[in-house]
């Protein structure tokens, strides 16, 4: 089965980004070269380089790589994949492009935000676990909660997550105030925090929250567009002040 170019270039575009815009590049590097199931050995034969370049970029003993060297890596990443049949980009491409498609919308931060701000994006408040501490997050998923439970496999819900699992894993289109809460307890992988817009989640939900310790907030929103509206404007915000156009004190983020 081919793979249509489109579809790599939409996912080396992805991987790219989440690199340049990380700020912890190696790390973000090792995340996509273990999804890959790509052993640092390979992937340095592949770009014709040492597995030590590999090793120190990971581990951040080398500075954060440039964009020449960033696209070679995610060419050779793509390439090994195509030449193992595609299995990597077949997944991405069920996850962003099916009928079924949960993801909404998918961001990491330029700089972390705090939950505070967050929460006034999306009209949120906590109804568990209101007492542990977070204090920032570093991106965001927003995911149709139906769609979510019915269709997404364990791969495919790893793939929520982006950069990294310090993020707000935010479901919309809730209908069944538990649902959601019961495909993050199934999987090691937590969030941040989770978010529910449109059910409030019920009171086995908040159990299993507080059993994760994994805040759970409501956001009041009217609509799914304002929502990811609001998340978008928190997004460039972040983005304004990474490039040092700061607003003090730093401004109110409304829906």
């Amino acid at each position: 089965m081919s793979v249509s170019p489109s579809v790599r270039e939409v996912l080396a575009r992805r991987i790219a980004g989440e690199i340049i815009l990380s700020g912890k590049p190696g790390a973000t590097m090792r995340k996509w070269r273990e999804l890959f199931a790509v052993s640092q050995m390979s992937l340095s034969e592949k770009m014709i380089l040492s597995s030590s370049v590999i090793s120190d970029y990971e581990s951040g003993r080398r500075k954060s790589p440039g964009t020449k060297f960033v696209r070679r890596f995610v060419w050779a990443l793509l390439k090994i994949d195509e030449e193992r049949g595609s299995r990597f980009i077949r997944e991405f491409t069920k996850l962003t492009s099916s009928p079924s498609m949960a993801v909404l919308d998918l961001r990491e931060f330029p700089i972390p935000v705090r939950l505070e701000y967050l929460c006034r994006a999306i009209k949120g408040e906590t109804v568990a676990c209101s007492s542990k501490y977070v204090k920032e997050v570093l991106g965001y998923t927003v995911v149709d909660g139906k769609k979510a439970v019915e269709t997404l496999s364990g791969f495919e819900y790893s793939q929520l997550f982006g950069a990294t699992t310090d993020r707000a894993l935010v479901f919309t289109n809730v209908e069944n105030g538990i649902l959601p809460m019961m495909l993050v307890r199934a999987s090691s992988l937590k969030p941040r925090v989770v978010v529910f817009h449109g059910a409030k989640p019920d009171p086995h939900a908040i159990r299993l929250a507080e059993y994760d310790q994994v805040p759970l907030i409501y956001s009041s929103l009217p609509s799914v567009e304002q929502l990811v509206k609001s998340l978008r404007k928190l997004y460039r915000t972040a983005l304004r002040i990474k490039l040092g156009r700061r607003v003090r004190p730093p401004p109110k983020i409304s829906a």
